[in-house]
């Protein structure tokens, strides 16, 4: 019986997490063949996204933990796939990335809050808080995405250009905020005890700062 990626090894996350590498590598060559400056544009982007736990882990000595990473990579990959034509063709193919990319996003926002509320012993934020935080943060950032959205299409029309972003209509600006709030839910229900290590990671390291300026010998 074939093993769910969740359960993969961390060696094994890491080789599959290059294979989705590689595939976003060769939507993106497909991509710039083609002239098609979406697929370039976030296939490009996508992949810089992609890389940023190891960067993260190289300079400021943060272990991001390889099913993270795979998360990651995942997502970046389907929204890369859906600019060949599932965003257009499969009805649910948005709803699916939107979700990936918000539970994302709400990882970041509940990592270094958290991080921030262990860190300063001024500041306390009730379990209640945090889950209201990381919906409201999550929604907060998809606006931003859709504002963006609209924003490039203005200046793609105005330029004569093809948009690299597309926002179809209001109605799917408020279903694609649903399903932003849906995976921000699902981060705040489940994603504590997968992002446990990461945000003791990221105390300790905010705590070591803080002893080196006071003492840089």
């Amino acid at each position: 019986m074939a093993r769910s990626p969740l359960s993969l090894d961390a060696e094994s996350k890491r080789r599959l997490n290059r294979v989705l590498q590689a595939g976003i590598v060769v939507i993106l060559g497909y991509g710039a063949a083609t002239g098609n400056a979406s697929i370039v544009v976030n296939g490009a982007f996508g992949l810089a996204i992609t890389f940023l736990p190891a960067l993260i882990q190289r300079d400021y000595r943060l272990s991001v933990h390889p099913g993270l990473t795979l998360w990651i990579t995942a997502a970046v990959l389907l929204h890369a796939v859906g600019f060949l034509g599932p965003y257009n063709d499969v009805w649910w193919w948005d709803h699916v990335t939107h979700t990936l990319s918000a539970s994302i996003v709400a990882g970041v926002g509940y990592t270094t809050t958290r991080a921030i509320d262990e860190y300063l012993d001024a500041i306390y934020f009730p379990p209640r808080f945090m889950f209201v935080f990381i919906l409201l943060f999550t929604l907060a950032f998809g606006v931003l995405w859709e504002v963006a959205e609209f924003g490039v299409r203005i200046v793609a029309d105005a330029l004569g250009l093809d948009p690299v972003l597309v926002q179809y209509s209001l109605e799917d600006t408020i279903v694609d905020l649903i399903f932003d709030g849906i995976g921000a839910l699902i981060v705040a229900l489940f994603g504590s005890r997968e992002l446990s290590g990461l945000t003791e990671q990221l105390t300790a390291r905010l705590e070591q700062s803080n002893r080196f300026r006071r003492d840089p010998k």
